[in-house]
């Protein structure tokens, strides 16, 4: 058994007979624990009063005039944007339907990072307390943006880009890296780990440093684990049996329907799709492809019914890879249900 991602507090949930995620009270307290919200040395008496009140029931609501007589405006907007995710996660039935009704009706009115979070907590989820280590480097894909290198044999690999910020500002040695550089004092170069089956164990015990790097070949152990976390994602939200296979090309000239699963890979697929010509630099950005296949074609749109579905994974132009889990969700050519 490992225990993983503490930090996302996924062990302060309840599960359902139907395993769906059910908020409790400790688990909102959690975020009453965030630097957004955290009390500080220089909290006002009122700020103190509302987050008291709110550890003692995290259910309980705070009028907006109440909010407004804490001293710090910033702290006000924090807990106000609070409130209103806290409220709307409590009016659904499970953190899996208030997921699926994010990305429904007129957009996304939660700050991403409370989605990143959602997110880390459901690949948590499906992933359970045995997963191979590969499938959740892999899940990491879905809720931290990555940023991409290219070797000149053609390797691609995918670094946290949050690490690799942090690296490329301190050289890896924290405040003291920071001072260092600010005093033009070389920095040691630090390399990541590139995540093999030999150190493939000494991913647990730094799990929330996120400093393994992934390589997403389409014949590599990292583009098959991303192929099984799809199949485990679609089936936990629409109960859909589906095949998810790493493809190095697409053969099929014409497509009956595909996905972007990033804002670019979609813009290449949607231009390609009409007909229009990309030209090879755009094309050099795409990662990864896929092939989807339902197991039950009758939960397909009739007309497109036992036909590949095409994925495709792609940086921007500043070598970052941002992927959209939810396309998954609204995208899927389903059949209505009546």
């Amino acid at each position: 058994m490992q225990n993983y991602w503490l930090k996302s507090n996924y062990q302060k949930l309840s599960i359902n007979t139907d395993n769906q995620l059910i908020i409790t009270d400790d688990f909102l307290r959690s975020y009453l624990n965030r630097p957004e919200l955290a009390l500080i040395p220089e909290s006002c008496e009122q700020e103190k009063k509302i987050h008291q009140n709110l550890i003692n029931n995290p259910r309980a609501h705070i009028e907006e005039s109440a909010i407004k007589q804490m001293q710090d405006a910033d702290i006000q907007i924090n807990y106000q944007i609070w409130l209103r995710f806290r409220d709307k996660l409590l009016e659904s039935k499970s953190i899996e339907s208030f997921y699926l009704s994010l990305f429904q009706g007129d957009g996304v009115d939660v700050p991403p990072l409370f989605v990143d979070q959602l997110t880390q907590i459901l690949c948590r989820h499906l992933l359970g307390d045995h997963p191979n280590v590969f499938d959740t480097r892999s899940a990491e894909l879905f809720f931290r943006a990555q940023k991409i290198t290219i070797s000149e044999e053609g390797h691609i690999m995918a670094a946290d880009q949050e690490t690799v910020d942090k690296y490329a500002q301190t050289g890896g040695f924290g405040s003291i890296g920071e001072l260092l550089k600010q005093n033009a004092a070389p920095l040691r170069t630090i390399d990541l780990d590139v995540l093999t089956e030999e150190n493939a164990s000494e991913y647990w015990d730094r799990n929330e440093l996120f400093d393994f790097v992934l390589q997403l070949n389409f014949d590599q152990e990292g583009a098959k684990a991303i192929a099984r976390l799809i199949e485990k994602w679609i089936f936990h939200f629409h109960g859909i049996k589906i095949k998810v296979t790493p493809q190095g090309q697409i053969t099929d000239s014409r497509w009956s329907w595909h996905i972007g699963l990033d804002a670019t890979a979609s813009e290449i697929l949607n231009a390609l799709y009409r007909g229009e010509i990309v030209d090879n630099s755009k094309l050099a950005q795409v990662l990864c492809l896929f092939k989807l296949e339902f197991i039950d074609k009758g939960r397909m749109r009739p007309e497109i019914a036992g036909k590949p579905i095409y994925l495709a994974m792609a940086h921007d132009s500043d070598k970052c890879l941002k992927f959209k889990p939810q396309n998954l969700l609204v995208n899927l050519p389903l059949a209505e249900t009546s």
